[in-house]
């Protein structure tokens, strides 16, 4: 073994670069099953972010469905998900282009099943006995908000299209009884978002397949309900959070309502996308779940007959898109020493079988820096979670009386999660000797509803305290160095980066990823899903435009003294570009060290892949910049005016 070299923390050499980073990753997402055919979604950086669906035939064959140019992606909602689905050998997928509905065999080219008009279509179920797709659809007028139904599409033509279920805000999750004569689905109005409180609905279709007979099953505005799924023989089941946890619930024959299993844990996560499944019938009496416990997942079999809960054993930490057939459960999964996978389990044997990685690539564990998962204090006597990665390089050690840099990050939602999962973008950094503070603070998933409601009324006060009490927090037991505190985020992430190193004192130099600078600007000009998002993170407006103005940091730019540098995709129809160039053109005229890149062609996060690299090599590089740190690699230069 070669002898450990001493260098100063951020100037180590890492074999984890940016070009491996882009050049071995793609995104695996949405799992679907057609029988014993399996299907997921692949994001490919090195095609400019296109979305491939991929197929696995039974005797192990491996092959791409979509073909040039195609780009399974939907933008309903503008986050999509529920982007394809498959029934009888038919992929029906939206295409990102056009946003148009296609058909399409293995060895066919897609064709169009809906017009060329401003409409999106999500979460698609096929409705066989009546020859039709059923399917979120939101039209875009250019006049006003955009206007989400339930509809049903003809399959062979697009003929016959139907509307089935309208008039409230936002639809979700059709789903078809075995029989075919019912529909369940989820709804919900402003100013809810889907994690506040939806309704469960179950229509009847009656002989010209129109919806009669709807009922309300579950479900409020105080109760989120996720994910319903019909049983084998009819049964209909779903996932409430009516005791503050997602729990599993069926409705039985007699209406009433019943818990399977009752526990401190999530088997719902927030739908930020459609398609979303945290469980599914590996036959009429068995479902196989996962489930969140402190921010980490587990795998579990469930009989319904007798509620018998038992987890599996697997390696995975983060387990989503569970989808199952016959003997064998199909999921996403990661863990802290492996990277997002999709995985077939042989549930008589626990045989796991790794059909596609999210990095090809073998990487040294040695290089590798395990998440410790930490608790802390914050304000008002209350705990707060994060996952923390020191800084770890076997070929490096630094000197001993130098305390790293610590980077703080700061997800994005907000009502979201960091997980454990393998991130070569993490791993990055700390290879470099920069420990990274992943923190879950208060709104955060994964820790029941009364921690998520934390941040009802109080976004950009409570997760900026979290954020700046965990780097305190690990300060104070001489783990970082408090002179060098960094923070980043995107998104929500982002402005919660912004409004720590506006508002506090904690940080000493931050990154912003198409972060928000202006609530106000972002309640009037964003999309129809979050329009009324604020309402319940600060408060309703135009009636609290106070609180609005009171919290964006581009108010507040003379309390700012600190370098800040901004990543920002041009075409982002969610944070408009002009939240960024806002803060740039106000730090500019201060005085203060600030950079900014903008990327034409990405939208709301960067899908290509020299984009990716241009963003995780600029950040360091501001920063060694800013504390005077040798980076051990050339990096491309970003442009640092004021400095």
């Amino acid at each position: 073994m070669a002898e450990t070299k001493v260098a100063p923390y951020g100037s180590w050499k890492s074999p984890i670069t940016s070009d491996l980073i882009v050049k071995g990753s793609i995104g695996v997402g949405q799992v679907a099953l057609d029988g014993e055919r399996i299907y997921w979604s692949e994001m490919r950086p090195s095609e400019g972010g296109r979305s491939v669906i991929v197929r696995r035939t039974p005797d192990g064959r491996i092959e791409d469905v979509t073909p040039q140019p195609f780009n399974a992606r939907t933008r309903v909602h503008e986050y999509g998900g529920g982007d394809y689905m498959v029934a009888d050998g038919m992929v029906y997928f939206s295409n990102f282009a056009d946003q148009r509905l296609y058909k399409q065999t293995l060895n066919s080219q897609p064709e169009p099943i809906t017009p060329a008009i401003e409409m999106r279509y999500a979460d698609m179920i096929v409705d066989s006995k009546r020859g039709r797709v059923i399917s979120v659809r939101e039209v875009h007028t250019g006049a006003g908000e955009a206007v989400n139904t339930l509809v049903s599409i003809g399959i062979k033509d697009g003929a016959d299209a139907r509307l089935l279920v309208s008039g409230n805000d936002f639809y979700a999750s059709p789903r078809l009884s075995p029989n075919g004569k019912q529909l369940a689905w989820l709804t919900w109005n402003h100013p809810n978002m889907p994690w506040d409180g939806t309704e469960l609905w179950v229509g009847e279709f009656d002989e010209y397949g129109a919806l009669t007979n709807t009922n309300l099953v579950a479900g409020g505005v105080e109760e989120s309900i996720f994910q319903p799924e019909w049983s084998p023989d009819g049964t209909l089941f779903f996932v409430s959070d009516r005791t503050g946890w997602w729990n599993l619930y069926r409705r039985k024959r007699d209406g009433s309502i019943e818990a399977l299993h009752e526990m401190q844990a999530e088997f719902g996560m927030p739908q930020w996308v459609f398609g979303m499944s945290m469980y599914a019938f590996e036959s009429e009496e068995r479902i196989i779940c996962a489930y969140i416990e402190r921010g980490s997942s587990r795998l579990a079999s469930l009989d319904t007959r007798t509620n018998k809960f038992e987890t599996l054993e697997t390696p995975y930490t983060d387990i989503t898109s569970v989808h199952a057939y016959p003997g064998h459960v199909v999921f996403r999964g990661g863990s802290p020493t492996e990277p997002a996978a999709i995985v077939q389990m042989d549930l008589s044997t626990g045989k796991i079988e790794k059909l596609r990685r999210s990095i090809e690539l073998e990487i040294d564990p040695a290089y590798l820096s395990i998440p410790q998962a930490v608790e802390f204090p914050t304000e008002d006597r209350k705990t707060a979670h994060a996952f923390f990665y020191p800084p770890h390089n076997r070929d490096y050690a630094a000197p001993d009386v130098e305390l790293p840099p610590l980077l703080v990050k700061s997800h994005g939602g907000p009502t979201s999660a960091a997980t454990t999962t393998l991130s070569l973008s993490i791993q990055y950094w700390t290879s470099r000797g920069i420990g990274v503070l992943d923190v879950n603070y208060g709104g955060s998933t994964g820790y029941g509803r009364e921690y998520r409601n934390r941040l009802r009324d109080r976004w950009g006060i409570v997760d900026v305290d979290d954020c700046a009490n965990g780097a305190r927090y690990l300060t104070e037991r001489g783990l970082a160095d408090a002179n060098r505190l960094m923070i980043t985020g995107g998104s929500a992430g982002g402005y919660t980066t912004l409004c720590a190193l506006t508002f506090r004192d904690r940080f000493r130099a931050g990154a912003s990823h198409f972060g928000v600078s202006d609530c106000e600007a972002l309640a009037k000009e964003t999309h129809k899903f979050e329009s009324r998002y604020l309402d319940r993170l600060i408060g309703p407006y135009p009636e609290r435009a106070d609180l609005y103005r009171e919290r964006s940091p581009v108010h507040y730019v003379d309390r700012l003294s600190c370098p800040v540098i901004f990543f920002q995709g041009l075409e982002d129809k969610i944070v408009l570009p002009n939240q960024a160039e806002m803060m740039v053109e106000a730090l500019r005229k201060k005085g203060l060290p600030v950079a900014y890149v903008a990327f034409e062609g990405e939208q709301h996060g960067f899908r290509r892949a020299e984009n990716i690299k241009r963003a995780l090599d600029g950040e360091i590089y501001f920063y060694s910049r800013i504390f005077g740190f040798e980076l051990a690699d050339e990096v491309e230069p970003v442009t640092i005016e004021n400095l």
